[in-house]
């Protein structure tokens, strides 16, 4: 690596008292090939009659991506979707043209960690009809006193089932001893490292918990240095090449955009249809564009 950047992530609220570490999006770095939000849940032992209940809320142009480490969370959606998700699984959402969702704890009183992330859908499939699905069992292996989860994409010979949109790859890397793994990288592709558990050399810098590191592209092969109980996510892609605006928990290729999606979810349009089981909608923050800017471009 020519070039490493250091990003410190900031906590921000979630609600119901939790806080997460969000890594994208930051000034620093909006995007690493279509990723553009990555959220480091716990690991957070709720108390007893405590656990995590985000209500209804709507998504558009994008795949929400949940990757489990501890814990269980029930996914319901406006699609009629109900999947639990478990330690080692993903669960892969595409909100296209408008969808919703709520999560919630299986049962108070849990440990949770988890990953949540977006993937920003390119113009062409932004406004494509909603899905859901879910991957009970990822491609695995182990590789210098590594274990490695392909969460995303293709990667060494091996691939992960799941339709993307554009060239990507997601990675969990588990070093349960301590160990040095040298992977091979596309150098066609912008790569970025989250450290989720333990610590980690990148040639003479050391990264700790919750500090991102943005590797750049170019390079094909990346040396990493972790010590025992290490956990790390590498995420890559193509550069996206596409501006993209991010409000709240939509995402759009402009701002006429964002502002339907808001005034559609607002007015309760079919676009964001019912969650079965679910009794609370949460309410979208002003918008952050003046009314006289919202008349110009909505």
């Amino acid at each position: 690596m020519t070039t490493i950047q250091r990003i410190a992530g900031r906590l921000s609220d979630i609600g119901e008292g939790m806080t997460v570490l969000r890594a994208l999006p930051t000034r620093q770095r909006r995007m690493v090939g279509a990723w553009c939000f990555l959220d480091h849940l716990g690991p957070l032992q709720f108390a007893p009659g405590q656990g995590m209940h985000v209500g209804a809320h709507p998504h558009t142009a994008l795949q929400t991506f949940t990757w489990l480490i501890e814990g269980e969370v029930l996914h319901r959606d406006s699609l009629g979707s109900e999947q639990i998700i478990r330690p080692g699984q993903v669960n892969l959402m595409t909100a296209g043209h408008g969808v919703v969702h709520t999560e919630d704890s299986t049962a108070d009183g849990q440990r949770l960690h988890a990953a949540q992330l977006w993937i920003a859908l390119p113009p062409a499939a932004a406004d494509c009809p909603p899905a859901f699905e879910h991957f009970p069992e990822l491609p695995r292996w182990e590789q210098d006193g590594c274990v490695i989860t392909l969460l995303a994409g293709s990667f060494a010979g091996r691939t992960m089932p799941a339709c993307f949109h554009t060239p990507l790859v997601g990675l969990d890397i588990h070093s349960p001893a301590g160990a040095r793994c040298t992977l091979p990288l596309d150098p066609g592709f912008e790569y970025g490292i989250l450290l989720l558990e333990g610590a980690m050399r990148l040639g003479d810098e050391r990264f700790v918990v919750d500090e991102f590191a943005w590797l750049g592209s170019g390079a094909d092969s990346l040396a990493l240095d972790l010590a025992a109980g290490s956990r790390l996510l590498l995420l890559g892609g193509e550069p996206f090449g596409e501006p993209v605006l991010m409000w709240w928990n939509f995402v759009g290729h402009d701002r006429p955009a964002i502002i339907a999606a808001q005034r559609d979810w607002e007015a309760g349009s079919p676009r964001f249809g019912p969650v079965a089981g679910s009794n609370r909608r949460l309410i979208a923050p002003p918008l952050p564009w003046s009314e006289a800017e919202r008349r110009v471009e909505g």
